[in-house]
């Protein structure tokens, strides 16, 4: 399983977008508090749009409830202070519980928490004109390069809404 692990998000929106990517990926989202909006918010309902009902979420109190009540899986952080790229780990053992875990818009994840496990700290490669990319951006890129290496299995290859020949089809119409 792809789990996806918010320490303290601040932002309801990125939150929103972000449970929206979970539904979509079937990835599992852990929030750990104190969170910056209260998950009844507006601004969470328009950016998850109607898919937050079908989201799988718990929220802790703390990193160390969280860790406590996760022991199994393997931990990966996402910080700009990381000295590996995202893509220079292996994910694709699909027994294994995966914890992408990302920080706090505005300061990222305390350096206390992130020294035991330097090893498994990543930063998405940018230029030096960028200190981050956008919470809910960096968790998709991430969550899909995972599922990517898992070759999107139990996901949708087809729009399954409309006809295989959708395109086809419309293209044809004046």
């Amino acid at each position: 399983m792809i789990n996806i692990v918010l320490f303290e998000p601040e932002i309801p929106g990125n939150t929103g977008n972000i449970m929206r990517t979970c539904v979509a990926t079937n990835s599992r989202l852990h929030l750990i508090e104190p969170l910056g909006f209260s998950l009844d918010e507006k601004y969470i309902r328009r950016s998850g749009v109607n898919y937050i009902d079908n989201c799988d979420y718990t929220v802790y109190k703390n990193i160390d409830e969280f860790f406590e009540k996760n022991p199994n899986g393997e931990y990966y952080f996402l910080t700009r202070y990381g000295h590996k790229p995202h893509t220079s780990f292996d994910y694709s053992d699909e027994a294994k519980n995966l914890y992408f875990i990302f920080g706090k818009e505005s300061t990222g994840i305390p350096p206390k928490i992130l020294g035991p496990y330097i090893d498994r700290c990543m930063r998405m490669p940018m230029t030096d004109k960028v200190r981050a990319l956008n919470l809910s951006n960096t968790v998709a890129i991430m969550v899909y390069e995972a599922l990517r290496q898992r070759d999107f299995k139990g996901l949708e290859r087809e729009e399954p809404h409309k006809s295989k020949t959708f395109i086809e089809d419309s293209s044809q119409e004046n």
